[in-house]
């Protein structure tokens, strides 16, 4: 394939340009997959999966929010881990953590 870069208007160029780094990313992309899937037939063929031979631990499934803010209900939290600066001033005005309950 020729392109012959001179004859381009600046539109054009940089055209041509998102679609090769497009192409760079996707080709990358189902290189790293197919690596995978050849590393995960090799463990298989040894008797392993690939966590086993990594030391990956499966991932953790997100736990639901227990609480809202009223303020802004997209701040949300869990009721695991430290208080969000939201909830410890709430509780700080005298209110009951219950009040944020969703």
């Amino acid at each position: 394939m020729s392109i012959n870069l001179e004859t381009l208007s600046l539109a054009e160029l940089r055209d041509l340009r998102n679609k090769v780094e497009k192409a760079i990313s996707s080709y990358e992309e189902r290189r790293r997959k197919e690596a995978l899937a050849a590393v995960e037939l090799a463990a298989r063929e040894h008797g392993f999966n690939l966590a086993e031979l990594t030391g990956a631990k499966p991932a953790r499934s997100r736990i639901a929010a227990k609480y809202a803010n009223p303020a802004d209900p997209s701040q949300t939290w869990s009721g695991r881990g430290r208080k969000p600066r939201w909830i410890q001033e709430y509780l700080e005005s005298g209110k009951p953590i219950e009040d944020l309950s969703i």
